[in-house]
């Protein structure tokens, strides 16, 4: 997923912290794990979502997150290449939209901004049971507590973007923090919690494939970089090329590892599925750490997914304004959405899209309990339209190009995303989120062709990327 656009707080910034953050390992730094805090923060709950499709079989989650992060880095392979192929950003909108015609870039555009709301109420949810398993008391104000988190990053992002520094500090902080609850989880007694069974209802292979694709939530994020790059206007192609690609490989690494760490982890303490006002990273943290800890765990937990929500509310409307705003290769404007869209107040902010995602995801929130468990199976649906349509994209060129191991690798990635995909969707209520990105790309289509049809609408998640 996106981050949001940062132009706007660092040339506000003071000149020494301007030459800072222009330094080019700082801002390497600074983007990258400001890029991370969406897949990073996605650790919450993907890991206890898999163990509860495998209705609590402690020792098939180890198989099934392995799996998750191999997915994952056969992902990445392949946006390793589409990072080379569009340095100036644009992802899997620009790959589509120039393999398959500007009209199909209006999938992976729908894709995106289901992907944004459902960020933000996952995220939101999540920060809320982050917060009711250290206080058990605000259980049942969940819901509450859910839109009254969603309804303060809004405001916060009201006020203009919070800046890549803010949220690379809090994904650091986080990875630092949990680095201490796994060191502390080597010596910690083993106490069994929660539900732990040792059947997962089907033959362990059949049963860690269908699990899997669950958590598979953790890829959010991956494609962020690809788009993201666009906002490195300072740098060349050459330099967002090398700042997309390190990122990639950074995020494989820190997010494989952590989870493959609080997996392992899980397994040894016997942390299995838990109860209804707690998580299992809670249950972890709290039999892996001493009471301090625990509660600065829990509190970066939740500031990070919030991090992770307020990008979807900055670069969801950002979205919006781009199309509403989106230039002609002359110049000349080329909008297709009402100018609505495209209004913005003092601090650059462009309201009316906070104000329509706060509401839409303030709806999945309630429609879903406030359950960020029941809003995992929705995520990973939109996200994997956007691979699928990006890693097809890149296979076409492989082909037309005669780069055949490419168009193996792509192929070979396209086919582990589909799967992902059925396996999902096979579930019945995800559904409703394929045709959520359906509808809005063929409602943007209509409008696109109403507009006349203009010339590099492909780009646009790129425009939206680089800002003002």
């Amino acid at each position: 997923m996106p981050v949001p656009p940062s132009t706007q707080p660092v040339t506000a910034a003071p000149a020494r912290w301007r030459t800072l953050l222009h330094a080019r390992p700082v801002l390497l730094i600074a983007f990258a794990f400001a890029v991370m805090a969406d897949p990073v923060s996605s650790v919450a709950y993907a890991i206890e979502a898999a163990l509860r499709a495998l209705h609590g079989d402690l020792d098939l989650l180890l198989p099934t997150m392995g799996l998750v992060v191999a997915l994952i880095a056969l992902v990445i392979v392949n946006y390793h290449q589409l990072v080379a192929r569009y340095p100036q950003g644009g992802g899997a909108a620009a790959a589509a939209g120039e393999a398959f015609g500007e009209a199909a870039a209006f999938v992976p555009i729908g894709a995106l901004i289901v992907d944004f709301v459902l960020t933000i109420a996952i995220s939101s949810a999540a920060g809320a049971s982050a917060i009711i398993a250290y206080a058990p008391a605000a259980a049942p104000w969940r819901i509450p507590l859910a839109l009254a988190l969603t309804a303060l990053v809004a405001g916060l992002t009201w006020f203009g973007h919070l800046g890549r520094a803010v949220f690379a500090l809090m994904t650091l902080a986080f990875i630092a923090v949990t680095a201490a609850v796994l060191s502390g989880g080597l010596t910690a007694p083993v106490h069994p919690s929660g539900t732990i069974t040792h059947s997962a209802g089907h033959w362990a292979p059949l049963a860690v494939a269908v699990a899997f694709p669950v958590a598979m939530a953790l890829a959010t994020g991956v494609e962020a970089p690809s788009s993201a790059i666009a906002q490195l206007g300072q740098l060349d192609d050459a330099g967002r090329r090398r700042f997309g690609r390190i990122t990639l490989w950074l995020t494989l690494l820190l997010v494989g590892g952590i989870t493959l760490g609080l997996t392992a982890e899980a397994v040894h303490l016997r942390i299995g599925i838990p109860a209804p006002d707690s998580t299992q990273i809670a249950d972890l943290a709290h039999a892996a750490a001493s009471k301090p800890l625990y509660a600065l765990f829990q509190l970066l937990t939740a500031l990070l997914l919030l991090s992770a929500a307020s990008s979807s509310f900055a670069a969801g409307p950002g979205l919006l304004k781009a199309l509403a705003r989106h230039h002609r290769a002359d110049g000349s404007e080329a909008g297709i959405l009402p100018a609505l869209w495209g209004r913005t107040n003092k601090h650059h902010t462009p309201y009316w899209g906070v104000v329509l995602f706060l509401a839409v995801s303030g709806l999945v929130i309630v429609a879903a309990d406030g359950d960020d468990q029941r809003l995992v199976l929705f995520y990973a649906v939109s996200v994997f339209m956007a691979f699928l349509a990006g890693l097809l994209a890149m296979a076409r060129f492989s082909l037309r190009e005669r780069e055949f191991g490419h168009t193996a690798v792509n192929l070979i990635g396209a086919v582990a995303v589909a799967f992902v995909l059925v396996v999902n969707l096979s579930r019945g209520e995800p559904i409703a989120s394929l045709a959520a990105a359906v509808l809005i790309a063929a409602v943007l289509y209509r409008m696109w062709a109403k507009a006349g049809r203009p010339r590099g609408i492909r780009d646009v998640a790129a425009e939206a990327e680089a800002g003002d």
